[in-house]
């Protein structure tokens, strides 16, 4: 079977760290990734950035690749759209982790109908993210797999048959890692003002959330159960936790995530 080859266009931090998982895992050799840069500068830039990687602009050499990312800002992707369509082949895959771009304008504005959309998150930096993604029925089993095999170099992947979930998807994994950090930016505020320093604050926060989570991950018991297990009648937990239930958290942030998958219906329509 033959090396798999993929083009990588837009080349900010997802799109990089995408790159790098596909190269730590051996997905992919090195001279089979190419890096794709707007112009000649930029290309040189990538090269120094990142030697002995391939980079080019986005020519004809772009159509000998089996499948070519799409990481562009979704604001950005009308503008690379038509030099891109000039040189896809048919049979490439066209896969986008662009926030917001549905699967049937990808396929207008690329003149391409073998194309896929994923919303991955910045936990797969670290190649622990998840990743969501849909597939337009023209891809076959074999590409599908493909495509979920790169996907789970950065973290887990979930396939998802009905695209308009995607939109979910972004609400609640896809902007989820600044729910926690808001969460956990609270917390420490709140340590600074019981007289903690920053420093300490921080640390309590963060090994008690890294803690929770393996907690969590590791246990058999259910979420209310967890908390129970915290929360003794009577106790502290117990009072901070009447205190979050006055104030509606559970509420607010699920109005919050709500408002994100809003959003992101929106988006896909600008």
């Amino acid at each position: 079977m033959k090396n798999l080859r993929i083009a990588i266009l837009g080349c900010g931090n997802m799109g990089l760290a995408f790159a790098k998982s596909f190269l730590h895992y051996n997905l992919v050799e090195r001279q089979d990734l190419l890096l794709l840069g707007r112009h000649a500068d930029h290309c040189q830039r990538l090269r120094d950035a990142h030697p002995g990687l391939p980079t080019g602009e986005l020519d004809a050499q772009v159509g000998t690749y089996d499948i070519v990312l799409v990481a562009v800002k979704p604001q950005d992707f009308s503008r690379v759209a038509e030099a891109l369509r000039d040189v896809l082949q048919p049979e490439q895959v066209v896969l986008s982790i662009m926030a917001g771009i549905p699967i049937a304008r990808l396929q207008r504005e690329l003149q391409q109908q073998a194309v896929m959309r994923a919303m991955p998150n910045t936990p797969a930096l670290l190649g622990m993210g998840i990743t969501g993604f849909s597939a337009a029925p023209e891809i076959d089993r074999l590409r599908l797999h493909q495509v979920e095999n790169l996907l789970n170099a950065t973290g887990r992947s979930l396939f998802l048959e009905d695209e308009s979930m995607l939109d979910a998807v972004t609400a609640v994994s896809g902007s989820g890692p600044a729910y926690f950090f808001y969460i956990v930016q609270a917390m420490i505020d709140a340590g600074r003002q019981l007289g903690f320093s920053d420093s300490v604050a921080s640390l309590l926060v963060k090994q008690t959330m890294l803690g929770a989570y393996h907690l969590l991950n590791n246990s058999e018991k259910s979420l209310p159960e967890l908390i129970a297990n915290v929360a003794s009648k009577g106790g502290t937990t117990e009072a901070a936790l009447r205190q979050f239930q006055a104030g509606h958290l559970a509420e607010t942030l699920a109005a919050g995530i709500q408002a994100a998958q809003v959003r992101a219906t929106e988006l896909a329509r600008e």
